[in-house]
């Protein structure tokens, strides 16, 4: 059997930034999860997605998303890069300046938005994002600091560290400065004590503080459990980063930048909309770029 696969970045509009991505977009629709599984494994970025018949009508593709370690019940850049690689290949007509389309995720619908130029040519991909549920707020903001070898007088007093999700659980820490994002270390061994089973072990730290004028929040993504000691970027946290930072009134916008992956090498630009109602949020959704890298053919014996 020989599978197709094409590598993008995403949350770039160059290559080697952004996020690492392979895409699968025609394997055989009866390929078992547990190959998708050792496939994404043996290609070990931080996702592999495959592209698959809908299982109905009202969808247009189905997609499954694996990291090394898990099948993810939806993701941002993995879907954004998706996207974008179908319209690239061709497999959505001719995009005329805009057009969305469904995917079937194992959290349900999710829309995605392709922005092309005047050839057709996919230039941004924006994803509709299910409306983030806040969760548990984490009292012992002491044991969060240890785990990211800070003190607990880094952490940003004034907003909590808490847990949203939009299909996959994010805990949320403020910090004070860029300094003090750049100096994290995650100490894994203070992590499993803490954090491992739980609904906060994925930690998504920011700053307000930022390098680029042009960027809201500066941020890094800490998974163990999903095999990411840290992630390039993570669009499925930055649509709840959104709703989080408006929340508690630490932006005003209803438009952000959050950059990531600076300190790993891989600098990263993800563009958060969130508007917020008197009791919930309306609209949630992450955009952006992608970098086109090659190609190559799996032979599976």
């Amino acid at each position: 059997m020989r599978l197709n696969y094409h590598l993008l970045d995403v949350f770039t509009d160059r290559q080697f930034g952004g996020n690492q991505l392979a895409v699968f977009p025609d394997p055989p629709p009866d390929l078992p999860a547990e190959l998708m599984r050792q496939i994404a494994k043996e290609l070990n970025l931080s996702e592999t997605t495959f592209v698959l018949p809908p299982s109905e009508s009202n969808f247009d593709f189905r997609l499954r998303i694996f990291t090394p370690a898990a099948e993810l019940p939806m993701a941002g850049h993995p879907t954004v890069g998706s996207a974008y690689m179908l319209a690239r290949l061709g497999a959505l007509g001719r995009v005329e300046n805009a057009k969305t389309i469904v995917f079937e995720e194992n959290v349900g619908p999710i829309a995605v938005t392709i922005h092309a130029d005047e050839r057709g040519d996919p230039v941004e991909v924006w994803m509709h994002q299910p409306i983030p549920q806040f969760l548990n707020i984490i009292e012992d903001r002491s044991k969060i600091a240890e785990i990211l070898s800070l003190s607990a007088a880094d952490l940003y007093r004034d907003a909590p560290v808490q847990v949203l999700s939009s299909g996959e659980p994010f805990m949320f820490v403020l910090v004070n400065s860029l300094d003090t994002i750049q100096r994290i270390r995650l100490r894994f061994d203070k992590w499993a004590e803490a954090l491992a089973g739980t609904n906060a072990e994925n930690i998504f730290v920011t700053s307000t503080e930022t390098v680029y004028d042009s960027s809201t929040v500066h941020s890094r993504m800490f998974a163990p459990a999903l095999g990411i000691h840290e992630d390039p970027a993570t669009g499925a946290a930055s649509g709840p980063l959104g709703a989080y930072l408006l929340r508690y009134d630490l932006v005003q916008a209803g438009e952000m930048v959050s950059e990531q992956g600076f300190e790993i090498g891989r600098p990263s630009f993800i563009r958060i909309r969130a508007r917020q109602t008197e009791s919930t949020f309306s609209e949630v959704s992450v955009g952006g770029k992608c970098a086109y890298v090659g190609y190559g053919t799996l032979v599976i014996n």
